[in-house]
């Protein structure tokens, strides 16, 4: 399951930052500094992950999404983490 999380997030990253390149992503990298996205644009993905996984995301659990592995360990099922 782990790895379905983890190409949601790529894929909503795509869709936001379409130019980027994720195959060069690393894990831990910060990924509004890296793939420059601005705040509309985090709030974008955070809209796209909330949808395509069916977690509620409320704005105190947005530090989880920093990185690309933080999304996705925070994204992992059961609810609940």
């Amino acid at each position: 399951m782990t790895d379905d999380i983890e190409t949601i997030v790529r894929t909503a990253l795509h869709e936001i930052a379409p130019d980027a390149d994720l195959s060069a992503l690393h894990p831990d990298a910060d990924l509004r500094e890296t793939l420059g996205l601005d705040s509309l644009d985090f709030l974008r993905l955070v809209e796209l992950l909330s949808t395509r996984t069916g977690h509620r995301i409320d704005e105190e659990d947005y530090p989880c999404l920093t990185t690309l592995a933080g999304a996705v360990s925070f994204l992992k099922w059961p609810p609940g983490r």
